[in-house]
């Protein structure tokens, strides 16, 4: 129960702290974020454009890739434009619906990252159990169909939020300590009983990252089971070769929540700006880094790579 003394009705513009303690810092923290910004263009671009003109790539891990990065370019254009906007311009206010709106997309697209990367922990499952049947069983029609679920769950799960925090009738104070409209930043402000906010937005977490990260622990486990029956290391290595990839975005995905909801358990308290930096690196640091990842990783994306490189000087 969140009391006020001094309420204000539901305003008609909030205001985005941007990194409160920090901002006279903010100059200097757009730089990165710009950086960030212009090596996830470039980057996922470069991905979808070498999956649409490399045939061979056309194989349900790359497709799977090329769905990946289209949300990790979705997910960088609805939160890095505003930031900058707020870091060079000192543009903080957000009209209220504008602010609903980017609590519905930016989770969103997280939500259906951590969708694709189940849908990526289960193609490597196929391939390392049946990988006589792994073009069968993963067929262009059941990678749409996965897609399409992904995209649905994503919605269903996150579409309460707008209308949940729409409903908020009086607040503390208009100024939003975040750098985006955070669901859970905006309840903290409301005025009143919170409590089934909080609990929407602990299953939100469950329902959507929560399970995702334990079929993918549960797929990993049946792969390696898999992978110790093979009498032969080199034919192990191999094997756990064409999962490294993989492994190495899963574990930069998932760790800052998993950093984030440990702190909490375990009762430590991040001073505020700390956790809003930490809360950013989730939505900005995996789609800079995934396709750097899998373009040095990825054999296949590597020698196309060096191809167009070596074109080019000639």
């Amino acid at each position: 129960m969140t009391s006020c003394n001094n309420s204000i009705p539901q305003p008609l513009i909030f205001v985005l702290a941007g990194i409160p303690g920090l901002e006279s810092s903010h100059g200097l923290f757009s730089v990165p974020f710009f950086l960030v910004f212009v090596v996830t263009i470039f980057g996922n671009t470069a991905i979808l454009c070498i999956i649409r003109v490399e045939k061979s790539l056309h194989e349900p891990m790359f497709l799977l890739l090329a769905m990946l990065s289209v949300v990790d370019l979705s997910l960088v254009s609805v939160t890095v434009p505003r930031m900058l906007e707020i870091f060079w311009m000192n543009a903080k206010e957000i009209s209220f619906n504008a602010c609903l709106t980017q609590m519905f997309f930016i989770p969103s697209f997280y939500v259906m990252e951590s969708g694709i990367l189940l849908a990526m922990a289960f193609d490597r499952f196929v391939a390392i159990w049946f990988p006589l049947r792994y073009t069968t069983i993963l067929a262009n029609k059941v990678l749409v169909k996965m897609a399409l679920t992904v995209l649905a769950r994503a919605v269903a799960v996150l579409t309460p939020a707008p209308i949940l925090a729409g409903r908020l009738e009086s607040f503390q104070t208009h100024i939003i300590a975040y750098s985006y409209c955070a669901y859970m930043a905006v309840v903290k402000i409301a005025c009143g009983d919170i409590s089934n906010h909080i609990f929407y937005g602990l299953m939100v977490l469950v329902a959507s990252v929560g399970l995702d990260l334990f079929f993918i622990i549960l797929s990993y486990g049946l792969i390696l089971h898999a992978v110790f029956q093979i009498p032969s290391w080199e034919a192990r290595g191999k094997a756990l070769n064409t999962c490294g990839s993989h492994l190495c975005v899963i574990a930069l995905f998932y760790s800052p929540v998993v950093f984030s909801v440990l702190a909490q358990i375990l009762g430590y308290h991040m001073a505020p700006h700390l956790q809003i930096i930490i809360d950013n690196l989730y939505f900005l640091v995996p789609p800079m880094v995934n396709p750097l990842i899998y373009g040095a990783r990825t054999k296949q994306m590597r020698e196309r790579m060096l191809r167009i490189f070596h074109c080019h000087r000639n």
